[in-house]
């Protein structure tokens, strides 16, 4: 709309400076014309009763009669020394400027000049007297009159103010116009544009009301067509990942029934190992890691299978989070291999069983991938976002390339090909879901974990999860 108004504002002024020019040009033209033939005229009357060479009476006179001639305008008559009046108060020589004395004097037609004398505009016109006998001599004469030009200058100034007066409505009509333009126009595109940032967002039941046949129309119906067939894939995809999440659970639950037989099966055959043939006790033995594998990956399963299901519930309370840390450590007999730092008296409302996973995966992978010394640093942070509970478990080991730090949280992803088992957890047996399982239950507190380097080499995992007290959790549930 601005735009419309300021080519239609600059439509106008361009046209009343183009109106005020032709018109000032036209009338100042027509006034010059008049001026030069009336004196051209009424100069040649007179100068044929005129003799030469005159005296100064004489040249009155003949001013006199030239300017009674043209209604009274001032006329100077110059011959040689002598200089005659029409006027004997009048002010000629601000008016007749010496350029176009001395281009009279050496022209051979009548010449005119516009000058503005005391602020006010005139126009003065000059001609040699020549007699037209035979070689057209001179006589000496030169005859200037001084025409007022302020009547002209005022219609100018007239016409000048009629066309700013309608330059106003021209601007009003013009933003009128914008205003319907931009309701027609722009208000569909406006709509077009919520409901492709709502379908961004992930309304899928975005649409459009599609109304007449121009191109936003086409638009419009282009944009449904597409919303529909992003909706559609969108609920076959979904139905599809369901399918596979239930795949996931039925198949988990059905084996962990004859998983519980082979599982007592092997811890007898392994019990007995010692008593059995070499070869026979080295099979029993892989038969019972491999078992106790199969079994933890079933529950890592059926693990993520209730997170993905949204199933998980924290049994949240408040808890002594140094003291979790050290029971989790001395629960896999890991106190004599990390050092930790911990600041005691941090508690904040947490599951303490789902902290202890967390905790569990991040030191184990520590201590399968990285180098001694790991250590398992505990503290609080506060930043603009609140204040925060900050774990931090670190290595010396080779750190993370980047590809692997970005993936290191993806399920079942390996980071090293060459190993037996990828990703870790807190038995010892990979099944590949341990940091991803870790990561879920860190976002059902709220929290995160991040992964990276070392500044002295090593990986970092940082759990990140708000320090919530027991009474702020009941301030926030009574409101």
């Amino acid at each position: 709309m601005a735009a419309f108004v300021v080519v239609a504002l600059v439509s106008a002024v361009t046209s009343t400076a183009l109106a005020y020019r032709d018109a000032r040009t036209a009338v100042l033209q027509r006034a010059q014309n008049a001026a030069v033939d009336d004196l051209r005229e009424r100069t040649t009357e007179v100068a044929a009763d005129f003799d030469v060479p005159p005296d100064r009476r004489t040249l009155a006179r003949f001013a006199a009669k030239v300017s009674d001639g043209l209604g009274g305008r001032v006329v100077v008559v110059r011959h040689h020394d002598l200089v005659a009046t029409s006027d004997a108060y009048a002010d000629t020589e601000g008016r007749i400027t010496p350029e176009l004395r001395a281009a009279v004097r050496g022209g051979d037609g009548a010449l005119f000049q516009r000058v503005t004398w005391r602020g006010e505009p005139y126009l003065v016109v000059g001609m040699p007297v020549r007699y037209a006998d035979g070689d057209r001599r001179d006589s000496g004469l030169e005859v200037f009159a001084v025409s007022d030009l302020r009547a002209e200058r005022d219609d100018t100034a007239a016409l000048l103010d009629s066309v700013r007066a309608g330059v106003l409505p021209v601007v009003v009509l013009a933003a009128f116009l914008a205003l319907l333009a931009a309701g027609t126009v722009l208000r569909p595109v406006r709509k077009l544009g919520r409901a492709t940032r709502g379908l961004a967002a992930g309304d899928l039941g975005s649409r459009v009301v599609v109304a007449g046949h121009d191109e936003l129309a086409d638009l419009a119906r282009t944009f449904n067509e597409t919303a529909d067939a992003l909706q559609a894939s969108d609920a076959e995809l979904r139905g599809q990942e369901a399918k596979a999440r239930r795949f996931v659970a039925d198949v988990s639950h059905e084996l962990r029934t004859p998983l519980a037989a082979m599982t007592m099966v092997a811890t007898v055959l392994e019990e007995d190992a010692d008593q059995l043939p070499p070869d026979a006790a080295r099979a029993a033995r892989t038969v019972g890691a491999e078992t106790a594998r199969l079994a933890r990956l079933v529950e890592d399963l059926m693990e993520i299978s209730r997170f993905d299901a949204g199933a998980v519930r924290p049994n949240a309370a408040e808890t002594d989070l140094a003291d979790t840390v050290r029971a989790s450590l001395a629960l896999r007999g890991w106190t004599d291999r990390v050092r930790t730092r911990l600041d005691e008296d941090v508690r904040a409302v947490v599951d303490r069983r789902r902290v202890d996973v967390i905790v569990a995966n991040l030191v184990g992978n520590a201590l399968r991938h990285g180098a001694p010394p790991v250590t398992v640093t505990l503290g609080t942070r506060t930043g603009a976002d609140g204040a925060w509970v900050v774990l931090e478990v670190s290595d010396r080991g080779p750190g993370l390339p980047p590809e692997v730090r970005e993936r290191v949280f993806d399920r079942f992803y390996k980071a090293d090909a060459s190993r037996a088992r990828g990703a870790a957890d807190d038995s010892g047996q990979g099944s590949g879901l341990g940091t991803a399982i870790a990561l879920e239950n860190a976002r059902l507190h709220g929290g995160t974990i991040d992964a990276a380097d070392g500044p002295e080499g090593g990986a970092v995992f940082t759990l990140r999860l708000p320090l919530r007290r027991a009474e702020e959790t009941e301030e926030g549930e009574g409101e």
